[in-house]
């Protein structure tokens, strides 16, 4: 297997992203749209259309205009109704065709999946081979995590790929400091700002496990470190004003005050929306794991997260590929994925907002590469051979058999309801209204009492997908006829009950659902079936 592997890496590995692709897209009509996806539209079509960037700055503009750029080649325009939310429900809606809006949206985000799968290839060619670098490209597009937020219009997916993009960059300039290498860096550190600010905190952390890595390994000394420091100083500014450049022209070379400063700097919406992340940070967002309920979330979030939320094969091959670091230990080569791995997980776990493993999307980059090691150590050998090819046979038909639903897929050693594990972009996101409004309309319901995600005004939700009429959950007192929970409210939330009252709990928590669509509990209490007060 491996000499065909390392005849034509790159046909093969473009194969395979393309057939990951095909799968991505085919979910694109299945869901409605999740909860963030009509703010990035939004925000991206002012960028695009108005070239300004005022309507919501908590995200950089490049993922949210490439999800804008097919809706706005199309010919939607914003609708200035000033909340971000409500703009980008009725940009979805108002010109007739919802779905063909979200599929464009999402076809935006299509791009920086193909990019990142290549990172994946580049970096594992480059450093171990031909057939590493195919199982690892192969790898990476069999995971659930990466299939999901690949096919939605956010900017999850952008942030893997551009700080891939970066970390590989910064090796390249690292072994050669050249203003080649230096002028890549910039951009590539520009394109990973541009894409979430959470790139800020990984990047560093990444390089800095880097280079303990090589101090560790090389043992380099002070005065060689120094040395390698004033020779690369050059370089590195010129990758600093590269950056800083791209990120002015970015913002349309804007000039101004950011909100609460005094004195004004170039490109202001930047420094406002690094200001609004780090408060978004500081407050915290309401969470739920292992049945608890958090404002500010749990230092082993992330790790409970990637268990359940990574197929098993996967993380038993993961496993051995570590192993392969190890007995390669005096190799640098064979520790940059597990530092580019602990710069995303390590700033991950200090952070109060816990609420999907899409913020440590890139971390996939790393484990498939690290994954792949394993893979290729074991495959000449008869029974670990076997045994490596049966992990990945098994990642492959774990994420298969949860298509489309990737992004409520939860590994084996979840059972029971995933809800009560985790919620939010992890499991229900939003996605299945759609699914809702198809079997109320088999039903033939005509009212629904529901709480949607994301949805300022329910009334764009009888447009699109089509639901009945919509009228607001009461948790403590039950409506007659049809309800329709949503997992995530209702676990992070309460409905409004905000787990103020610990023996108080909703009254849907004590009833058994009629069924469930996709991952909506759906409820029913026949008329006159509650007592009169």
């Amino acid at each position: 297997m491996l000499p065909v592997l390392q005849k034509r890496p790159l046909p093969l590995a473009l194969c395979l992203i393309a057939i990951a692709c095909v799968r991505i897209a085919a979910t694109w009509t299945v869901f409605a749209n999740t909860g963030d996806e009509p703010s990035h539209v939004a925000c991206g079509l002012e960028y695009l259309a108005d070239r300004v960037y005022r309507l919501e700055t908590q995200h950089p503009p490049l993922a949210r205009a490439m999800a804008a750029l097919g809706p706005y080649l199309y010919g939607a325009r914003p609708r200035g109704l000033g909340d971000h939310v409500r703009e980008g429900m009725a940009i979805i809606n108002y010109q007739g065709h919802p779905e063909l809006i979200l599929n464009l949206m999402r076809a935006g985000v299509l791009p920086f999946f193909f990019v990142a799968s290549l990172v994946v290839f580049f970096w594992a060619r480059r450093e171990f081979g031909e057939a590493v670098a195919v199982v690892a490209t192969g790898l990476f597009t069999l995971l659930p995590p990466v299939l999901a937020h690949a096919g939605l219009a956010c900017t999850d997916m952008a942030l893997a790929a551009s700080v891939g993009v970066a970390f590989l960059a910064a090796i390249g300039w690292a072994r050669t400091p050249t203003w080649q290498n230096g002028l890549l860096l910039g951009a590539a550190s520009a394109m990973a700002a541009l894409s979430k600010f959470t790139s800020i905190g990984y990047l560093p952390a990444a390089a800095a496990f880097a280079l303990l890595f090589y101090v560790a390994i090389e043992r380099p000394g002070m005065s060689r470190l120094a040395a390698q420091a004033r020779e690369r100083a050059a370089t590195f500014g010129l990758a600093a004003g590269t950056g800083t450049l791209l990120v002015w022209a970015a913002y349309w070379f804007s000039f101004g005050k950011p909100a609460g400063w005094n004195f004004a700097l170039p490109a202001p919406e930047f420094f406002d929306g690094i200001r609004c992340a780090l408060h978004h940070n500081r407050i915290g967002h309401p969470a739920y794991l292992l049945g608890q309920f958090s404002n500010t979330g749990w230092w082993y979030y992330f790790p409970v997260a990637l268990a359940v939320k990574t197929p098993l094969g996967f993380l038993a091959l993961l496993g051995a590929g570590l192993y392969r670091c190890w007995m390669r230990r005096a190799s640098l080569a064979y520790w940059l994925p597990v530092a580019f791995c602990l710069g995303i997980l390590a700033p991950a776990m200090t952070a109060n907002i816990n609420i999907g493993v899409r913020h440590i999307l890139p971390i996939y980059l790393g484990f498939a590469i690290v994954t792949a090691l394993g893979v290729v150590h074991m495959a000449p050998a008869k029974w670990p051979g076997w045994t490596a090819a049966a992990l990945v046979l098994w990642t492959a038909a774990s994420g298969a058999v949860s298509h489309p639903d990737y992004l409520a897929y939860f590994n084996e050693l979840v059972r029971g309801e995933p809800d009560a594990v985790l919620i939010d972009s992890d499991y229900d996101w939003g996605q299945d209204t759609k699914r809702l409004a198809r079997r109320l309309h088999e039903l033939g319901v005509t009212e629904v009492s529901f709480g949607s995600l994301g949805a300022i005004d329910d009334r764009y939700l009888q447009v699109f997908p089509g639901l009945p009429k919509v009228k607001k959950i009461n948790p403590i007192e039950p409506a007659e006829g049809w309800t329709a929970v949503n997992p995530t409210i209702a676990r992070a939330t309460q409905y409004g009950l905000n787990y103020r009252y610990p023996n108080l709990k909703p009254w849907f928590e004590y009833l058994e659902p009629k069924e469930r669509v996709g991952t909506i509990r759906l409820y029913y209490v026949p008329p006159g079936s509650l007592p009169r007060h």
